[in-house]
């Protein structure tokens, strides 16, 4: 699931990466040229990082920095990188990955499993423990691991590194580090197609960020076929197969659950009518012991990527 909550202008995922460009390109001037173009940077950071800082003082002294205030900035994706690298963030970091691991338990609990925080050290080390099996889900190994990762650190750019525990010496082996994190907001900076460790990919979907609320699409991302659907400004994406007909989800529509509260949303098969759970990761409320195949998604408040296994990725 990735949540937008307001449109960030055209192209801010990529003025990074122009950033980056252009102080490279600088060095052809020589080593001078490229230490000037990087303090403008720094002064230029600084200079608005001050502004922030002091635009969050006068609205605390004015009495308009709430909870609820502080809780939207915290939400809103683009504002709360822009704070984070100013370190203007409302929430300390053990909040923010505990948040970012909740959003990700629906989907760890269609695979039968959980995920538990131990502990963030001084060192920036994120602990966690997996809870719980993914027995007899195709890939489930790579998407559970992407689903933790990517929401750990998109939430969180400047912890160093994260270390997994398993409840079972089977699941994954010892206690050891999941995935480095080699620079603050290396994901968000990284292009189409970025190779994880454990042999996925993030593909960036440009139809993504144009989908309606109340909107079922269906596309390729590399070799797999896709279906998601927009609630709200929550986005969901699965594998295009029907898990009781395994028919791909064309005609499928999106339709509130009957007796259930605002923003529940199920999608209904138009094939065989099955129905699925999409906030509960695409669980079938017509029966037991199937489910579809959620994919992870990452939204830097601009564009959004799935992860797929790498083996359909080209």
């Amino acid at each position: 699931m990735a949540r937008e909550d307001a449109p960030a202008a055209p192209g801010w995922r990529t003025a990074g990466e122009r950033i980056d460009t252009l102080i490279a390109a600088s060095g052809s001037g020589g080593a001078v040229a490229r230490e000037r173009s990087e303090e403008l940077v720094r002064l230029v950071a600084d200079f608005y990082g001050a502004g922030l800082e002091r635009l969050l003082d006068l609205m605390h002294e004015q009495g308009r920095l709430d909870d609820g205030v502080l809780a939207a900035l915290a939400d809103d994706e683009l504002v709360s990188c822009v704070l984070l690298v100013h370190g203007l963030h409302p929430y300390g970091v053990e909040t923010r990955v505990e948040r970012a691991l909740e959003s990700v338990r629906p989907y760890l609990g269609s695979h039968g499993g959980d995920v538990e925080l131990l502990a963030v050290t001084d060192e920036g080390t994120v602990r966690l423990r997996l809870l719980g099996s993914c027995d007899g889900c195709p890939s489930s190994s790579v998407t559970l691991r992407l689903a933790v990762q990517g929401a750990v650190e998109a939430a969180a750019p400047e912890i160093t590194s994260i270390e997994v525990e398993t409840a079972a010496e089977e699941d994954l082996g010892a206690t050891g580090p999941l995935v480095p994190v080699d620079s603050l907001f290396t994901r968000l900076h990284a292009g189409s197609g970025t190779a994880g460790e454990d042999g996925a990919s993030w593909e960036v979907v440009p139809e993504l960020s144009a989908l309606e609320s109340g909107a079922v699409a269906r596309f390729g991302v590399g070799r797999m076929p896709v279906v998601a659907c927009r609630v709200g400004t929550d986005l969901f994406a699965f594998e295009d197969r029907c898990a009781r007909c395994e028919r791909p989800f064309e005609g499928a529509t999106l339709a509130r659950r009957l007796g259930g509260r605002s923003g529940d949303a199920v999608l209904r098969c138009a094939g065989c009518r099955a129905h699925y759970d999409v906030r509960r990761a695409g669980l079938w409320l017509d029966g037991e012991g199937a489910h579809l195949a959620p994919l992870p998604l990452l939204s830097d408040g601009g564009a959004v990527s799935v992860a797929v296994p790498a083996a359909v990725a080209s």
